[in-house]
Order: structure tokens, then sequence, then C-alpha cells
């Protein structure tokens, strides 16, 4: 317990005795001992000055300095004038057997090309700050009471501003969330007391959305993804009346559903009197032309949409949002009622941060940046990997490398691992077992620097293996 002068608890971690066990300063220099003997207090940690200890324990300052000084004599403190007195002792300990490198341990990640990450070196730190105080001195006492579970009125209507602007939707309920996640499962919660039971999930997926929608009692079952995004007709043989897509940029092929399949997915929540559950996790991010709109906007009375901050600006921050029909908002709020919204303070400079123009500056800079790093990434794939073939729309902050029949990619993750280099395989991302061989690159959170070294690891770690 590593204890600094201004830990006054000093009373309830010494027990000094009662007066049978001798004079009171020996029983204090006894207690003090035992405390740093048995590493209660560490070596470094300051003692309390002797007038706020002898305070705190209700006797005489002559006691204190009496135990310091025995304390001091014997080593186990150390005074200097102008200076807290210290512990200077600690218990031996044998020293560690040294370690033994072997070719199998993981060496510190040196180059990061898996998913789901955005650039956290270009996080906004200044505005941000900015904002904080702004809502600091702006925010009014009933502000800082218990938090609506629905998110501030606030950060909700400038929410669904910035999503009807820039996304198309048509915000018919908003409410705050941690994040996508937390999105999901109150909505899979409020489907589920209405009466649905099976929901469908894209395969391959986001394995922790799945465990996601699972814990909440449903039935999930993976419908697969083409060229064209989510197959509208095998979703239409499963079970499921409620589906979970990611209609403008799909993790992790990175397909954009059409136009055709966004109509006929519309058409069966409609037959089937089920919902979408639309993922819009990173669409800001598209560099080929401009995001394509939400499917909420096209049926809003039928389609959930899910957002976050964490693929734009930190997955730190915690939050995120959840759009959802008018007629199932009660729903949505008994569907957790213990659940804590994110902090309102957060929720208030987020707000203030999107009002200000700030987030969409953002996201200007962020989209130039990223689109220069992916052209980069493919260049460099292109030249150093031939074998490899990139797939995946020009948006979002990964690319999906397909690589010849046979590759050992989960093999090759292990090995690039070890050699400090963090890849995803695509199998880690299926419901079901596929002879497609990939993985999933993701450039948002290294440098345009670290990409060339990092994609020459990958070459020779795919050389060694067959």
């Amino acid at each position: 317990m590593a204890v600094s002068h201004t830990n006054s608890a000093w009373a309830t971690l010494l027990d000094v005795g009662s007066a049978e066990r001798g004079r009171r300063h020996d029983r204090l220099a006894r207690a003090l001992r035992a405390a740093i003997r048995d590493g209660r207090l560490a070596e470094g940690a300051a003692v309390p000055p002797s007038r706020a200890l002898a305070e705190e324990l209700g006797c005489s300052r002559w006691v204190v300095t009496e135990a310091y000084g025995q304390l001091i004599a014997e080593g186990y403190l150390s005074a200097r004038v102008g200076s807290a007195t210290r512990v200077s002792w600690s218990p031996d300990t044998a020293p560690a057997p040294p370690r033994v490198r072997s070719a199998l341990v993981p060496q510190p990640i040196r180059y990061d090309l898996a998913p789901g990450l955005p650039d956290l070196r270009a996080f906004p730190r200044r505005r941000w700050a900015d904002a904080v105080r702004a809502v600091i001195g702006s925010a009014v006492h009933y502000d800082l009471g218990l938090p609506d579970p629905a998110g501030h009125p606030v950060l909700r209507t400038t929410v669904a501003q910035y999503l009807r602007r820039s996304r198309g939707a048509d915000p018919q309920a908003v409410f705050v969330s941690a994040g996508v996640t937390d999105g999901l499962v109150r909505t899979c919660r409020a489907l589920h007391a209405d009466g649905i039971t099976d929901l469908a999930v894209e395969d391959p997926r986001w394995a922790r959305l799945w465990d996601a929608a699972a814990s909440t009692g449903l039935r999930v079952h993976p419908v697969p993804v083409d060229q064209d995004g989510l197959r509208v007709d095998d979703l239409a043989r499963t079970p499921a009346r409620a589906v979970l897509v990611g209609a403008a940029h799909q993790f992790p092929t990175g397909t954009v559903l059409s136009p055709e399949r966004r109509a006929r997915l519309v058409r069966w929540a409609r037959k089937v009197d089920g919902f979408v559950i639309e993922d819009d996790y990173d669409a800001e991010f598209r560099y080929d032309h401009h995001p394509v709109a939400v499917v909420q906007g096209m049926a809003p009375n039928r389609v959930f949409l899910l957002g976050t901050v964490s693929k734009t600006l930190s997955p730190a921050l915690g939050l995120g949002w959840l759009v959802a029909p008018a007629g199932l908002t009660q729903a949505l709020r008994a569907a957790n009622p213990v659940a804590a919204a994110p902090p309102v303070l957060d929720q208030l400079a987020l707000a203030t941060f999107i009002d200000r123009g700030w987030y969409d500056a953002h996201l200007r800079a962020a989209r130039r940046r990223f689109r220069a790093r992916r052209d980069l990434l493919v260049r460099t794939l292109g030249a150093e990997v031939p074998e490899g073939r990139v797939a995946g729309t020009a948006a979002g902050l990964h690319i999906l490398l397909h690589l010849p029949d046979g590759t050992d990619t989960r093999g090759a993750v292990r090995t690039a691992a070890v050699a400090g280099l963090r890849l995803a395989d695509l199998d880690d991302y299926r419901a079901t077992p596929s002879a497609e061989r990939a993985l999933v690159l993701g450039y948002g959170n290294i440098s345009d620097p670290e990409i060339p070294p990092a994609v020459a690891l990958l070459r020779d770690v795919l050389r060694e293996r067959p």
C-alpha cells in the first residue's frame, strides 16, 4: 500500500495497541515498523508530518517525533530538511530469474494493422478540452443531478440534427448510449420484450456484436454476405424477424449494401412485421464519393440506427447513439432500467463539439488523412505482396487482403505477433467455415511512416509460411 503524505487514514492503518503493551511512542514505532515490513508502507512512501499524525492519532507531537526518530535510527525511515520523512526500507526479495525469450513469445507490438481503432494520435485534444471547459462554465445546477437514462436532451437534439443533415436519417426517437454494443443490447432486449425471438446477423461479422445479441436471449442466425451486401433471399429463409446489418460499409468484407438489396430489405421487414438494426459505425469515412445515406431514412418505423464516436474520435469517450422507431420508445426505456447513461458532462461536451462545427472539421481532416493512408497501404501491398488481392470499398478504416488458396493465415497471424506485427484473420469473424483465405488489415491506428516497414514484415511472414 503506497501511502502519500496526503493520506490521513492512519488511525485505521496503525494498530498501536493498549497501554499495557508499553509506552505510547514505543507502541507507535512498533506499529509503523510492522506496516513497513509487511509492505503496507512501500519504500519511498511519505509518512505524515508529526503534527498531522499526532492530531490523527489523538496523542502529543512528542510521541510521533520519538517514534520517527527511533525508526530513522534503525534505517526504516529517512528524513531531510525541507522534505517529507519517507520509508527507506523494503522487504528482501529474491531476484527474479532471467527471462528466457522464446521464439514463440510475442514481442511488443511495433506495428498495428488490426482493425477497430481510429487514429488515436489525431484525437483533437485542444478542442475537446475547450468543449469540456465551455460545459463546466455553462452547465446549470440541474445538469449535475441524476442523468436521464435516455441521455441529456441537448445531446439528443444535437445528434438528431447531425444525423438528419449528414446521414439522411429521420430521427423519431434518439437515445444516448455508451457505444454500438450498448445500443444493440438495448435494442435486442426491447425486441425480445416485443415478442421477437430470432435475430439474423451478417456472416462474417463482429463477433462481439453476435455475443452481445445472444446475451439478451435472442437466437442468432448467420446470413452470408456477397459483393452486394447481405443476401436478403437467405435472410428470408430464416425464422428471424430482425436483422443486424452494416449497410454503408459492412465489416469485415467492406461491401456496400446495393440499392436493390436496400429496397428488398425494407420490403422484407414490412412483410414479416420485423425490424432492421443498422450499424453505422464508420460510415463517415467514404473516399470515392459522398457517404451513402442510411437505410433508416427509407423506413424510420422499421429501422433502428446505431452510431458511435468510437471510430471517429476515440472509444475512450464511451459515447454513441441509438435512433429508434417512435413506437418502441417506452420499450427501450424499460429495456435496461438500471443501466447508467454516459456521464452528463461528457454528453454536453460532445454536443458542444458538434454544435461549434469542430466535429465536421475533424471528420474532413480525418477523411483526407485516411484516404492518403489507405492509398499508401494498397500501393505498398501491391509492390510487396503481389500475390494478394485487395478488396473492399474505398471507405472505413480497413481493407481485406485475399491470399492464395492454402495460405495459413492463422499461422501467419501468430508468427506476425511474435515479430511485433498485429494482424487479424478473416476466419476470426466467421460464424461458418470457409476455404477463402484473407487478412483484415486496419490502417486507422498506424502512422504513414510505419506502413512500409509493417508491410515488409508482413511479406516476410507470408514467405516463411506456405
